[in-house]
């Protein structure tokens, strides 16, 4: 009976020795992958607020040919 008893406790161990190394193993490259997805939305926000900023320029631009024409017009 002590043999029995001595022999599931181990099966036991190792199998919860094996699952505290699967979930390490799952985890490692869970954590690799987050700095990665922040780092893409780092760089999306940094192409967008580079899109606004040009398409700022061009309305600026835009609105300075619209109001020098109109300047030589009034003389």
């Amino acid at each position: 009976m002590k043999k029995i008893l001595s022999t599931i406790v181990a099966a036991l161990v190792a199998l919860s020795f094996s699952a505290v190394v699967f979930a390490a193993e799952a985890t490692a490259p869970a954590a690799d992958a987050a700095p990665a997805a922040v780092e893409k939305k780092e760089v999306k926000k940094a192409k967008k607020a580079k899109k606004a900023k040009k398409a700022k320029a061009a309305k600026k631009a835009e609105k300075k040919e619209e109001a020098a024409p109109a300047a030589p017009a009034a003389k």
